[in-house]
């Protein structure tokens, strides 16, 4: 049999979770490659200014799916499962982390400089990571209630009912904190940041390939797809 490459798969979610369960072990790198950023950026509303940490969170997040798969049941979508996992392990972390007090920030700083290196065009994507910078500044300020409504109804673009699922909130809570979270932005950085809201936590594919690399391994397998 030709193996499926994680980017050609169309199957929709509960197709390629039954597969999975039947034996097709691989086709769970088209379920992180689907929803990597998605998950990276829910722990990102955790760990606003820790990259690392939240990526740390990915991969046990995506390893006690995989070892949870049969549990699913679906009655929820699967993306609002996994976002569940994620923010449960961060929670978890962060918790250990307040006990143990605060951690070097070397992995924040050599991140933050790697991804200001200049591209093709320095001065546009100087003026770009200056922006995402700025906001992901603002971002971090939000209480953590708030942020982390924020990054899910307004970064991701779920839905009142899809995070109030993941949150175990009421809808009218989700929409209160959210409310709040765009006050406290204020009017004015919201306005000057426009649609440059959707590039918070840029998710790029050597993160992403690092990601499934690292969680195949653990699970005892081997990517479909070579990185680019």
């Amino acid at each position: 049999m030709t193996a499926v490459r994680p980017e050609a798969c169309a199957a929709p979610d509960k197709e390629v979770v039954d597969r999975v369960r039947a034996g097709e072990v691989d086709l769970f790198e088209v379920l992180m490659r689907r929803y990597n950023q998605k998950l990276y950026r829910a722990a990102r509303s955790v760990f606003p200014g820790d990259p690392s940490e939240a990526e740390d969170v990915v991969q046990d997040a995506w390893v006690r799916a995989f070892q949870h798969l049969h549990q699913f049941e679906g009655r929820a979508q699967l993306s609002t499962w996994l976002v569940r996992i994620t923010l449960h392990e961060a929670w978890a972390r962060s918790r250990k982390r307040r006990r143990l007090g605060p951690l070097d920030d070397s992995d924040e700083q050599e991140a933050a400089m790697q991804a200001a290196t200049p591209g093709p065009d320095p001065e546009k994507d100087a003026s770009t990571l200056e922006m995402r910078a700025f906001l992901e500044e603002a971002v971090a300020t939000l209480p953590e209630n708030y942020r982390t409504v924020f990054v899910l109804r307004s970064i991701e673009d779920m839905s009142t009912e899809e995070t109030a699922e993941c949150l175990d909130l009421s809808l009218d809570v989700v929409k209160t904190r959210l409310h709040r979270a765009r006050g406290l932005l204020r009017r004015e950085l919201l306005a000057r940041a426009g649609t440059s809201v959707a590039a918070l936590y840029a998710f790029a594919g050597a993160r992403c390939d690092r990601i499934v690399a690292a969680v195949l391994a653990r699970v005892g397998r081997e990517p479909v797809s070579k990185p680019s």
